[in-house]
């Protein structure tokens, strides 16, 4: 759906943490309901949208700070992220993605003498 060209587009406050296998990121998004937020990796950039609707007020504005927009940010990923067991859910206008690490597979290369 094509937004208005008068929507502003705000990159969100995040936070990032690592525990044992996973990466937690919370991410500021006041204003968004679950339905309105989309979370896509493609070729390892993780992108994060949310819509925000305008509130329809009606009678004169005086005075205003709350600027209404959606948000995006994007963030690389490393190559040992499991993608595709990212999990993700909005409560209180934050977003919470879980994003686990993948095991790093090793072989043991075996070095013969000539």
């Amino acid at each position: 759906e094509q937004r208005p060209v008068r929507h502003r587009i705000y990159s969100p406050a995040v936070d990032l943490y690592r525990k044992e296998d996973n990466f937690y990121l919370y991410a500021d998004i006041p204003g968004a309901s679950e339905n309105s937020v989309d979370v896509s990796v493609e070729k390892n950039v993780l992108t994060i949208k949310a819509a925000v609707e305008e509130k329809n007020i009606e009678g004169k504005l005086i005075y205003s700070e709350y600027g209404v927009g959606d948000y995006e940010r994007s963030f690389r990923l490393s190559e040992d992220i499991d993608v595709e067991n990212i999990q993700a859910k909005v409560k209180n206008g934050v977003l919470e993605l879980v994003i686990p690490v993948s095991q790093p597979s090793t072989k043991k290369i075996q070095v013969k003498a000539e």
